[in-house]
Order: C-alpha cells, then structure tokens, then sequence
C-alpha cells in the first residue's frame, strides 16, 4: 500500500477544512494511548478531548445513572486541544461531549489507542469500543484503535502513520451509516506490518474460571482468569489477519437483530 500517495490528495482536503474530532478511550486520559492518538489528531483537525479520569477498561456500554457525573478542563501536555477529564464511563464521556461540552457534533470520533486486543468477542466487552459506538448511534462517524500490547509502555509508533491514513480515508469516503470501524493492530515493527485486511469478527470466546481466594481477614474473595479460544480457521477474520501480521477492520454495527431469524421465528406457533 502506498501511503505518500494517498496523503497528497488527503491534505488538499484538510487544506478546505479542518474538522472537528472528539478523541476519547477506555484506558484514562493519561494513559500513553490517547496520547499518541491526541498527537495523531492534531496533525488531521481540531481536536477535543473527553476522556475517563480513571482506567475503565472491559466497562462495555455502561453509563452512569445512580450517581453524579463529573467533568473538569485540565492540561495533560502540551498542544492545541482542548481536554476535559471526565469521572464517568467511556459511553458517558461521549455522551458529555456532544451534549453538553461540544458547540457542534463532531465530523469523527475517535476512540483508543487501547493498551490491548480488541479483536472477535472482546468488542463485546470493550469501553474503548462502547466508546465508538455510542457516537456512531448518534449519528457521528467513529473509529476505535486498539493495539495488541498491554503494556503500558507500549510502542505506538509503529502504527501512527496507518492511524492517520485510516482516519483520512474515513473523513474523505465518510463510514456507512450505522457502521463503527473496528481497528487491531498487530504488535510489530513499522517494517513488519504486512498491511490492512478487512474482516469479519472472528468467532472465538473466552474459557474462564474463578480463582478462589481468602483474604487476611477470612473473606473469600474471587479472581476471574480465563484463556481465550479462536473457533474460527477462517482466513477472512481478525484474528487471522492479525496473526499473519495485518492490521484488521472490522465494520461493526449496534443493531444486534439476528435477521437470519425473523423468518425462522415467524414459523412457531407463537
């Protein structure tokens, strides 16, 4: 894939507008993710940030609704966006922006990077994802990042320059309605990155267990722990993608009807 290529036509847009796009994670605003991807969208846009003030990974699409949200500016580093901290969930914070702290709705959401796979079932359980999709069900195109690296010193330059080509050729083609781009990169130098593969979400699940344990007190308490299991030999999916050394996108969608099934159903005798 040539990137030059696609950055000249890319930057003749840019040079027209420069649009508005909410940066927003799962890991906390200080995590070393979405400082990268803040760093990445300041070169694309104007970007704002409204980001967890604490670590809220595997929240999926919590929202806080028993209890008080709380969001303040603050100054992480330095550079022309502008941050909110926010004390709620990853869909709160999206939830926040667009309501309440944005002047207009954003051209692009962005969510990520996320310290970690967020590739077949583990969307399910993702704030980083739940991020993205709360702003795709309210109309705004979004994308969720996600490195395959807990670390939290993890090395993100490898996959900067792919961010800003998947988030040009995003606001230059516009992402179908109701579709959030689901994104996996593989842990790899720049070198090694074979490049992109679309998927389909790979069908594989965790098997898990409770480790049981008893604290100094007396009080039982439980740890989950688990190892994941890849059912699918597909060759179209993430996981493949990712193990062959592409960086995989998934377009996902919130409307969880099973269509397949609507005729199926309509044969009971109901």
């Amino acid at each position: 894939m040539c990137i030059k290529v696609s950055y000249l036509s890319n930057a003749r847009y840019f040079m027209k507008k420069r649009p508005l796009i909410l940066v927003t994670n799962d890991d906390g605003i200080t995590a070393p993710g979405i400082r990268a991807l803040i760093e990445i969208m300041n070169e694309v846009g104007e970007t704002v940030v409204v980001a967890p003030d604490s670590p809220q990974s595997a929240m999926g699409h919590a929202i806080t609704i028993n209890s008080t949200l709380h969001c303040e500016k603050i100054t992480v580093d330095d550079g022309p966006q502008l941050e909110y901290s926010c004390s709620g969930t990853p869909a709160d914070c999206v939830k926040l922006a667009v309501n309440e702290l944005l002047s207009r709705k954003p051209d692009l959401c962005v969510s990520g990077i996320n310290h970690g796979s967020n590739s077949s079932i583990n969307v399910i359980y993702s704030g980083t994802m739940s991020a993205a999709i709360e702003a795709g069900i309210q109309g705004i195109p979004a994308i969720g990042f996600s490195l395959l690296d807990f670390n939290w010193n993890a090395d993100f330059y490898p996959i900067k320059e792919y961010i800003k080509k998947i988030t040009a050729e995003a606001l230059l083609n516009i992402i179908p309605k109701n579709v959030v781009l689901n994104v996996n990169f593989p842990k790899l130098k720049k070198e090694d990155i074979k490049g992109i593969k679309i998927c389909r979400q790979a069908k594989a699940n965790w098997v898990e267990k409770f480790d049981k344990r008893t604290n100094p007190m007396g009080r039982e308490y439980y740890w989950l722990t688990g190892s994941f299991l890849n059912q699918d030999n597909g060759e179209d999916t993430d996981e493949w993608a990712l193990k062959e050394g592409y960086i995989s996108i998934v377009p996902s969608q919130f409307d969880l009807t099973a269509h397949h099934s609507i005729q199926l159903l309509n044969t009971w005798n109901l």
